[in-house]
């Protein structure tokens, strides 16, 4: 974990007495968080817990039941997911969702989109402001790409890129809407041993640039070695929150886990 990290002011993101049901199903009840700005803040419970479900409501999937949150002073409790993400929260999914027969670079362009002026019109008469703001899309798209470290596989089709860099190509498209702050469902999901340690490198680095980060994440070694604070959800409610060290010795924690290495 970086070292030296001393958040300070309002959250950036709040989230009060959320509430969701589906149905006779109670998949959160009563959730409080506050992600501070420039934390990584980690999300962890056993599946079924509600993780998936508190970010879907975050990010105007869902609306919630009860509750409201705030992003950076502004209520967003109620809008869309467009909406969402213009106030400058994006998110990647469990799930990786790209357009697979699109090119890497095609695929963060499209990130862009909240981002764009030109409208219908502009697109049909293809006049030079329109043309110069598509450039300007596509060098920025480049720019991500690199910072992502696939660069050189801008032109290749997402569903031709192994899985680890289609990871990184979610991240690239959520990077392109500019958010600032990047909410991540299960970034490791899958990855072997090696594309987590350079995960790791790279949401580090997103966070040292300066990008606030909300992390929902299977793997505990890496959330506990990354995040500055991690919330523990067990049946739709929280029962812990603090810093790593403390978290993973709490006697609920580990109960939720059945006792498991959290290490």
């Amino acid at each position: 974990m970086t070292t030296g990290y001393a958040p300070s002011g309002a959250p950036l993101l709040e989230a009060v007495a959320i509430s969701k049901r589906f149905g006779g199903l109670s998949a959160l009840t009563d959730v409080s968080v506050a992600v501070k700005r420039g934390e990584i803040f980690g999300l962890i419970g056993p599946n079924g817990a509600g993780k998936t479900t508190l970010f879907n409501v975050l990010t105007g999937i869902y609306p919630p039941d009860a509750g409201e949150f705030a992003f950076d002073g502004e209520r967003l409790t109620g809008l869309k997911p467009h909406q969402v993400a213009a106030s400058g929260i994006a998110r990647t999914f469990q799930n990786i969702r790209l357009f697979a027969n699109m090119t890497a670079l095609e695929n963060v362009m499209v990130g862009r989109h909240v981002r764009t002026r030109a409208g219908v019109l502009g697109a049909i008469l293809r006049n030079p402001a329109t043309r110069s703001e598509e450039a300007a899309i596509a060098k920025r798209a480049r720019e991500l790409l690199d910072y992502v470290g696939i660069g050189r596989r801008a032109a290749e089709l997402a569903r031709a890129l192994a899985y680890g860099d289609q990871r990184r190509l979610e991240v690239a498209r959520a990077l392109a809407t500019e958010p600032r702050l990047l909410a991540l469902d299960e970034p490791a999901a899958g990855m072997n041993a090696t594309e987590t340690a350079d995960l790791r490198t790279l949401l580090e680095r997103i966070r040292a640039d300066g990008m606030t980060l909300l992390l929902i994440e299977h793997d505990v070694r890496l959330v506990m070695g990354l995040c500055d604070r991690v919330a523990v959800l067990d049946y739709g409610r929280k029962i812990a929150e603090g810093v790593p060290a403390a978290v993973r010795r709490d006697p609920a924690v580990i109960d939720a886990y059945l006792g498991g290495n959290l290490a």
